[in-house]
Formats: structure tokens, sequence, C-alpha cells
């Protein structure tokens, strides 16, 4: 799975294990001296107007992406 940090914008990342939508990609997180992304970020459930908090974020390791497509990302959490 070679992709760029920004394909993973816009796309809803879904859990196959019990079928929830867990929102969509906000940011990822990168390994700085290899560039390899190591993780995914999806905004939490608790976002209070829109409000900046980080505290709620679902932060999703590589290892736990199981496919990548055009507009879904599948995840086993």
């Amino acid at each position: 799975m070679g992709a760029k940090g920004l394909d993973f914008k816009h796309k809803e990342v879904i859990n196959i294990t019990d079928g929830r939508r867990l929102g969509f990609v906000q940011d990822v997180t990168a390994n700085l001296e290899s560039g390899a992304i190591t993780s995914i970020i999806v905004p939490g459930t608790n976002k209070l107007l829109g409000f900046f908090s980080s505290a709620n974020d679902i932060i999703i390791p590589w290892e736990k992406i199981k496919c990548i497509g055009d507009d879904v990302i599948l995840v086993e959490i």
C-alpha cells in the first residue's frame, strides 16, 4: 500500500469488525526518517460544535488498515 498522505483526505473510514462508520480521515502521522505513514487520524465523536480538540481523536495504526479504496478505508480495530 504505497500511498501519499494527501490521498487519504476525504476518505471515509469503516471498521470491518462491526461495520461502524468511524468518520473521515483528518490527518496522518509519518516516520520522519523513512517518510512512511504510521497511522491515520479520524476525529472523535464528541466534537463540540466543531471546536478543535484532539482528546477524542481515533488514531489508527497502519497495521490495522486492511484495504484502501477510492472512497473508503477499511480498518480492523
